[in-house]
């Protein structure tokens, strides 16, 4: 289906043509004054220009046109030149009786099936998850989860950190733990366990302790550092340390995402673009990008029209090792040759701009990536704390995930159990849905790039634009509904016959204008990448819904066609709030 403005564009386009100008002034979009009209449009301002006429007279034209359409209640030109528009309810109400039969309720795929990555996650193996993981996973999942909706082969990649240091200093710290491990045995030709001689807890005890004994300890470090380049050289031993290390620690994060409803389709590694990097640098170097400076081998990225200083990108150090950089343009080099994407999206901390910038400049000068290949940078914010500062633990470290989980989780358990009536195992997992649900509104309904204060107690009310507000209205619709069916149990699964009616009051028709801007929220939030507008669209359909629900008794309503078109209408906003806390990676309980 079209969006609706696109339907009343086609019209007001079709004004401005019979008027003698271009259709393509005929843009509308909602208004943002929504006590004067429903709709507008402003292209009466920006032909003024091109046909050197006063806009009020060319709006003027227009809205004597557009008020022979029996579809345009009221139209009206208002100085300088805009257009102001409300539709008969007429209109609107079948446009949403399209959408209750329509496949995903009318929303358009866009997409055409084009292969968009989406790099997020990013955690390093052999540490436990952390707060600062939370944003990248939450908006990458939300984003993929949207663009494959609307058409677009979405991959989501984890991407996962598992060739640097961190190996090396987990192997010195085992090999100073359990010398007589056979991994460390030079001449040892036989095959290794299969099981790893270590646990996940175990693993997450040692990163740490090896970490803070290289801080301190310089022949440890050196130790770790030789450990590093040996399996990265291929050391039998090393090489079968490493892979327990991955097993483990993929194991233990595929559980910890899925508590946030985060699900990967790619569970790549940056050691699986190493094999690349020879043949790149080698390529780089022939062809004249890459050179020597001070001892490193570097690409200048620099460009014309650059304001600010640009450092070239660095490949190789002076001492012959590579960076994240070289990995970054190797993974692209992967991603192009096993998946050819029209877009790879990073999203990482706004602060490492720089770095993806030259990552990327670097890529399309060397021509890694082909000139149809968008690459886009998606910084995101800090969450901070109440003090505004990055959110740490009560003793100043490094919150660990699963903690901050089970922390809104058991904000909101209590309020859970104070019914009765639910058994406490189904308490537990309804106080897991709405705590995460928490978590992920709070950071999805702000703007991606901006920070943010973590505040619990807010996070986890019900009043409020808030995670378990939108829940419980969806809750309160599915009550309605399960209290309709009951007493009218000859309807069945199917639903009520019948169709949505022209509206009786101003807050049931503010309710259908709300609900037909699904197609086009869905839409605007995926092109510009911005998940907080449908967090701002369910506020705003809740409070619509809530506003109806109180105003009209949908049980007792005896008149049956009212009451059957009011069923399908908090029926079809039933839909459309699960469908969009779906979108955002947000799951529904059936009761609170």
């Amino acid at each position: 289906m079209k969006r609706l403005t696109e339907l009343i564009a086609d019209a007001v386009g079709d004004a401005f043509y019979q008027c003698s100008y271009s259709p393509e002034y005929g843009l509308v979009t909602l208004s943002n004054r929504p006590d004067l009209c429903q709709f507008q449009c402003n292209g009466a301002l920006t032909a003024a220009k091109a046909y050197k006429k006063a806009p009020i007279i060319i709006a003027d034209e227009i809205t004597k046109v557009l008020k022979e359409h029996p579809e345009f209640k009221e139209v009206t030109s208002v100085m300088p030149g805009f257009i102001n528009i409300t539709m008969e309810d007429s209109f609107i109400v079948s446009y949403l009786n399209a959408m209750t039969g329509a496949y995903k309720y009318g929303c358009e795929e866009i997409g055409d099936n084009k292969t968009i990555i989406v790099d997020y996650g990013g955690p390093n193996v052999a540490k436990p998850l952390h707060v600062g993981h939370l944003r990248t996973a939450i908006i990458g999942e939300s984003i993929k989860r949207i663009g494959r909706f609307i058409g677009y082969k979405m991959l989501g990649d984890v991407h996962l950190g598992d060739w640097g240091l961190q190996i090396g200093l987990i192997i010195a710290e085992l090999k100073r733990r359990s010398p007589e491990l056979i991994y460390f045995e030079e001449d040892y030709e036989g095959e290794f366990p299969m099981k790893a001689p270590f646990s996940i807890a175990e693993l997450e005890e040692i990163y740490p302790a090896a970490s803070s004994r290289a801080k301190i300890n310089t022949d440890f470090m050196e130790e770790a550092k030789q450990a590093t380049f040996l399996f990265q050289q291929g050391h039998r031993g090393y090489i079968a340390l490493w892979e327990h290390i991955l097993n483990a620690s993929i194991e233990d994060l595929k559980k910890n995402y899925a508590d946030l409803n985060v699900y990967f389709d790619l569970w790549k590694k940056e050691s699986d673009a190493q094999p690349y990097i020879p043949k790149m640098i080698e390529d780089l170097k022939n062809k004249g990008f890459a050179y020597l400076s001070e001892g490193a081998l570097v690409v200048d990225v620099k460009e014309d029209g650059d304001t600010k200083d640009m450092p070239p990108c660095i490949l190789v150090k002076s001492d012959g090792a590579t960076l994240y950089s070289t990995t970054d343009l190797a993974t692209i080099i992967e991603r192009m040759e096993l998946y050819c994407p029209q877009e790879i999206v990073y999203i990482v901390d706004k602060r490492q701009e720089l770095h993806f910038e030259q990552v990327f400049r670097c890529a399309k000068k060397a021509k890694l990536v082909s000139t149809k290949t968008k690459l886009t940078f998606l910084g995101f914010g800090t969450m901070n704390g109440k003090d505004g500062k990055p959110f740490k633990t009560r003793d100043g470290g490094v919150m660990r995930l699963e903690q901050l989980i089970k922390e809104a989780r058991d904000k909101v358990c209590h309020r859970v159990t104070e019914n009765k009536a639910i058994p406490e195992e189904e308490a537990k997992e309804i106080s897991r849905k709405v705590g995460v649900a928490a978590l992920k509104y709070s950071d999805l309904s702000n703007q991606i790039s901006k920070d943010y204060m973590f505040d619990v107690d807010r996070f986890t009310s019900s009043e409020g634009n808030t995670g378990p507000y939108i829940i419980y209205t969806v809750v309160r619709i599915k009550s309605i509904l399960n209290r309709f069916y009951s007493m009218n149990s000859g309807y069945g699964n199917d639903g009520v016959d019948g169709c949505i009616q022209l509206p009786c009051s101003g807050n049931e028709r503010n309710l259908m204008l709300k609900l037909t801007q699904f197609n086009e929220v869905i839409i605007n939030s995926f092109i510009d990448y911005s998940p907080h507008k449908i967090c701002q669209f369910i506020y705003d359909l809740s409070n619509e819904v809530n506003r109806f629900y109180y105003e009209n008794r949908i049980i007792s309503e005896q008149n049956p066609s009212k009451q059957t078109s009011w069923i399908k209408l908090i029926s079809l906003g039933r839909d459309i709030l699960v469908t969009c806390l779906d979108l955002l990676g947000i799951e529904v309980p059936d009761r609170m």
